[in-house]
Order: structure tokens, then C-alpha cells, then sequence
């Protein structure tokens, strides 16, 4: 389940900044991937696939009759969200903790709001903390930009 579908359409708020989400490489219905197939869609390791399985921040992830994960496209959305909280700086934990908010319903709303805006909150601050960390690169490649070598200066 993702966010998308989960938030009822009457409380939800669209970003017009926000990115589509990316194409799926199959259509519903023949979306079977296979662990190292997901691995490269995704840029993450089949470790780290297994990993997120095994520590509850995947949902469960069916598997064919020899055993072998068979992701769907719905996973490839859930991967993408998982990636989309790493960039934020979220925790593991919390990442697992909002998984788990997930799996438990729609009673859950609030505390996944109260989840993601709390991290809104910490990503602006990084946000503003990057854009005073440029200003002082730009100024400083100003200054050397309009700077002369010290071999310029004595030459005169």
C-alpha cells in the first residue's frame, strides 16, 4: 500500500512539483520481477532488498513455487517512496516505523502525517542550511573570480 492510495482523495494535496512517478517496466498483471531484475531497476543490492524484507520495511513479497521472490510493480512504488525517505535523511527505524503504520490501516493516518511532516521539517531546515552553505560559495567563487593573483598585483 502507498501513501497515493491509502490517502482518501478529499484530504489529499496534489505538488505540482512533485516528479510522476517512474514508468513501470511491465503492465499490471505481468509485473513478476525477479529479486536481481528489481535490483537493477532500483540501483539497490539484492542484500539490501533481502535486507529491508527481513527487517520489515518491505511488505511481504510473494514468492513462485521454488521459492523465489517475485516483486510486483506495487512493490516497485514502494521501493521508490523507501527511496524517496532515504533522500529525506529519515532513520531506518522510522522508515520501518511508518511501514508498519502502513500495514495496520487506515486508523493510521494521522501518526503517518505526523511521520512525513515531521521529516518535511527536517528537510527544510537542511534545505535552508544547504542554501546559506551556497551563498557562501558563491561568494567566495566571486571573490576569486574577480580576484587577481598576487604576481598580477606586484607587477604594477
Amino acid at each position: 500500500m502507498t501513501v497515493i492510495e491509502s490517502t482518501p482523495a478529499a484530504t489529499r494535496t496534489i505538488d505540482v512539483c512533485a516528479a510522476p512517478p517512474p514508468r513501470h517496466p511491465r503492465p499490471d498483471g505481468q509485473d513478476h520481477y525477479t529479486i536481481s531484475e528489481v535490483a537493477a531497476w532500483t540501483g539497490l543490492t539484492a542484500h539490501t532488498l533481502r535486507w529491508y524484507e527481513r527487517i520489515g520495511l518491505m511488505p511481504h513479497v510473494d514468492r513462485s513455487a521454488t521459492g523465489q521472490r517475485r516483486f510486483t510493480n506495487r512493490d516497485l512504488d514502494w521501493l521508490s517512496l523507501v527511496g524517496k525517505l532515504r533522500l529525506t535523511g529519515m532513520s531506518v527505524a522510522a522508515m520501518v516505523r511508518y511501514a508498519e503504520l502502513v500495514r495496520e490501516g487506515d486508523h493510521t493516518f494521522d501518526e503517518r502525517r505526523a511521520l512525513l511532516e515531521a521529516t518535511r521539517r527536517d528537510v527544510l531546515a537542511r534545505i535552508t542550511e544547504l542554501h546559506e552553505t551556497l551563498a557562501v560559495l558563491d561568494y567566495k567563487i566571486d571573490f576569486y573570480a574577480g580576484a587577481r593573483p598576487a604576481s598580477e598585483r606586484t607587477a604594477r
